[in-house]
C-alpha cells in the first residue's frame, strides 16, 4: 500500500509540472489562475497522501490550511477581476 501512495504522489507531482507549463504559457490571466488553483488542490492531495503514508496528523492540518488559502486566493482573484471590468 505504501508503494501505491508514493506512485500517486509522483503522479500528482507530474500534474504540477503540467500546471507550471500553463502558468508560464498563459494565454490569459484566468488560465494562469486556474493553474494556480490546480497547485493548491494538488498540494492538498499530496499532503493527505503523505499524512496517510507516514501517519502524521499535522500534515492533515497543513492540507486543510492550504485548502482554505486556495479558496481565499480564488475569491481575491475574482474580486480583482470583477473590479477591473467595472472600471472599464
Amino acid at each position: 500500500m505504501d508503494r501505491l501512495y508514493l506512485i500517486l504522489t509522483l503522479f500528482l507531482l507530474l500534474n504540477l509540472a503540467a500546471g507550471m507549463w500553463r502558468v508560464l504559457r498563459g494565454p490569459s490571466a484566468v488560465d494562469r489562475m486556474l493553474a494556480s488553483q490546480l497547485f493548491g488542490t494538488t498540494a492538498v492531495a499530496i499532503l493527505l497522501l503523505l499524512a496517510q503514508l507516514y501517519e502524521r496528523e499535522a500534515l492533515r492540518d497543513v492540507a486543510l490550511l492550504f485548502a482554505l488559502l486556495a479558496a481565499v486566493t480564488a475569491v481575491a482573484f475574482v474580486r480583482r477581476l470583477w473590479q477591473s471590468h467595472e472600471h472599464k
